[in-house]
């Protein structure tokens, strides 16, 4: 399994192909989330995915959240398999490349209710009430860096 953190313009077109794919497959089949995943957020964000077979396996994506450029928004988090460890290892990795290629002093999310345990694990705090976003309970989470 390679670890690969890419800004959009370094990443091939077959590495762009498997990280929609990926996406399409969890947030829309499985998820049944009704939404536009065209953001344009990807264009400004880092892309930090485990790959094998030269298909994704875990993924997600870290962007600056507004101008400051002190705080990193981490979104789009996703394992094609669950229970194997890719989460674990994608979010330790993701932390550590996030502040050496980002250098944020917080890194923020908004966590699916039933995941707030699992970021909880690598440091995390609840920093919001519950709100639906997608139809979906979440949470705004923080990670204090720096």
């Amino acid at each position: 399994m390679e670890l690969k953190a890419k800004f959009f313009d370094e990443l091939t077109s077959r590495e762009i192909y498997e990280i929609l794919r990926a996406r399409y497959l969890i947030f829309k089949v499985e998820q049944k989330i009704d939404y536009c995943d065209f953001d344009d957020i990807d264009f400004r964000s880092l892309h930090i995915f485990l790959e094998s077979d030269r298909s994704v396996k875990a993924y997600l994506r870290a962007f600056f959240k507004d101008s400051d450029k002190q705080t990193v928004q981490v979104g789009r988090v996703l394992t094609m398999e669950h229970g194997a460890g890719h989460g674990r290892r994608l979010i330790e990795e993701g932390i550590r490349l996030i502040q050496e290629k980002l250098n944020p002093d917080i890194i923020y999310l908004e966590s699916q209710k039933h995941a707030v345990g699992f970021y909880e694990k690598f440091g995390f705090a609840v920093v919001s009430e519950e709100f639906i976003e997608a139809g979906i309970p979440h949470i705004e989470m923080v990670l204090k860096v720096r």
